[in-house]
């Protein structure tokens, strides 16, 4: 049985783990995460604490940005690009791990309290019917207290997460 989880992209660089699951996994990618790749492998701003692990992440994200590009990977993304809210096929990461990009598309329902990225994923978590899986604990806490219809997890507690029963999955 695979567990579906809506996360960025940039997490399953920053967060090995994530792709070596103990149960098969599929993670629905909106697809301006993938976007933001780009942005991040380029920036001079530090995305870790340290400069070895920033080093260490932006050849995870250029690996990542790469796997995308692939032929194969690169055709299924523009399929789903095609219809807004259409999903791509599923890409294998591993023999666990399942992406699939969604093409979202902001319609600014949260207003002021959630940038574009956050609604996408708000929105495509709603559509699959899946939990959000993030490292933003500000993020947990706004749709916590917004009471939003999603059930969020902090990546931290990613192996809780696989174990519960989530509601609208098999």
């Amino acid at each position: 049985m695979t567990r579906i989880f809506v996360t960025e992209a940039v997490m399953l660089a920053i967060y090995g783990q994530l792709l070596v699951p103990l149960k098969p996994v599929e993670y629905i990618i909106p697809y301006t995460t993938i976007l933001e790749l780009y942005e991040l492998h380029t920036t001079e701003e530090h995305l870790m604490n340290s400069s070895a692990d920033d080093q260490h992440v932006k050849i995870k994200i250029g690996e990542l940005i790469s796997y995308f590009e692939e032929p194969l990977n690169k055709k299924k993304i523009e399929r789903a690009l095609q219809v807004p809210w259409s999903k791509s096929p599923t890409i294998p990461v591993s023999e666990t791990t399942r992406v699939s990009v969604m093409n979202t598309m902001d319609t600014a329902p949260y207003g002021e309290s959630f940038d574009p990225v956050e609604t996408e994923l708000l929105l495509a978590s709603q559509r699959a019917e899946a939990p959000i899986l993030t490292d933003q604990y500000e993020l947990i806490q706004r749709i916590v207290e917004s009471a939003l219809p999603v059930q969020v997890y902090d990546i931290d507690d990613f192996d809780f997460a696989l174990e519960v029963p989530l509601s609208g999955q098999p």
